[in-house]
C-alpha cells in the first residue's frame, strides 16, 4: 500500500506537469495531437499503479519522452504552417452566404443535429440568421450572423462610448488578489483602509471588485446559521 501511495505522489505531479505544458485548454479545445498525448500519458501513468512489480522508471521514462515530443511538435507547429496544417488540419466553412455545404458536412461526418446543436450553443436558433459558420480545428463551430440578426451595438447607433477594462477582483472568498490590486491600481493599504471604513476585514468579504473609475462592488459573507 505504501508503494502505491509513493508512486501516486510521483506520477500525479508528473501528469499535471505534462498537461500544463500543453497550455490551459479544456478537453474539447484540444488539438488532435494534444488529445492523443493526454490519453497516452494518462494510460502510461496507470501501469505502475496496477502492476507494482513494474519498475516506476518504465512509466516515467515514456511519459517524459512523450512530453518532450509534444513540446518539440508544438514548437514545430508554431514555426511551420505546413506542419501545423498536417497535424491539426484547417478550419472548414460549413455554411457560406447562408447556404449549407453538404459536401463539407459529409467530409466532416457532421449531421444536421450536430450543426443545430452547435448553432444553439452560439445563441442561434434559426438557421436563416446564419451568414457564415466555420468548423474549427478543435471541433468547435464559429458562427457569423447576418447583418439584420446581429445585436445592435453602440457603434451601430453612433453613440460615443469610452472603452474600459472589466472590473478586477480585489478580494475573493476572503483572500486578497495581488494581481487584481496591481491591475486596478489599488494598494493593499488603500484596500485595508476602505475596509476599515466599512468596519470589515478581508475575511468578512466574499467578493470585492473595482473598475477603472473606482466604483467597487462588495458582497459580504453570510453568517453561518
Amino acid at each position: 500500500m505504501l508503494t502505491v501511495f509513493l508512486r501516486v505522489l510521483i506520477l500525479y505531479p508528473l501528469v499535471i506537469f505534462g498537461i500544463r505544458l500543453m497550455g490551459k485548454r479544456q478537453i474539447g479545445e484540444m488539438q488532435p495531437n494534444e488529445l492523443v498525448i493526454t490519453i497516452l500519458i494518462s494510460n502510461i501513468a496507470t501501469l505502475p499503479l496496477e502492476d507494482q512489480n513494474l519498475p516506476l522508471l518504465m512509466s516515467v521514462a515514456p511519459m517524459l519522452l512523450l512530453i518532450c515530443f509534444e513540446v518539440l511538435l508544438s514548437w514545430g507547429v508554431l514555426k511551420h504552417r505546413r506542419l501545423r496544417h498536417l497535424v491539426a488540419g484547417g478550419p472548414q466553412v460549413i455554411i457560406r452566404s447562408g447556404i449549407i455545404d453538404r459536401m463539407i458536412m459529409e467530409e466532416l461526418r457532421f449531421s444536421l443535429d450536430d450543426l443545430m446543436t452547435a448553432l444553439r450553443t452560439n445563441g442561434v436558433f434559426d438557421l436563416r440568421e446564419v451568414q457564415l459558420a466555420v468548423v474549427e480545428t478543435n471541433g468547435n463551430v464559429s458562427v457569423y450572423q447576418k447583418a439584420d440578426a446581429r445585436p445592435v451595438t453602440c457603434g451601430d447607433l453612433k453613440l460615443p462610448v469610452q472603452s474600459a477594462d472589466p472590473p478586477e477582483v480585489l478580494i475573493a472568498d476572503g483572500c486578497i488578489s495581488r494581481e487584481g490590486l496591481t491591475a486596478s491600481g489599488y494598494t493593499e493599504q488603500k484596500l485595508l483602509q476602505m475596509l476599515r471604513e466599512k468596519k470589515l476585514r478581508p475575511a468578512d468579504v466574499f467578493l470585492l471588485t473595482a473598475d477603472q473609475s473606482g466604483i467597487c462592488t462588495l458582497l459580504k459573507k453570510e453568517a453561518k446559521p
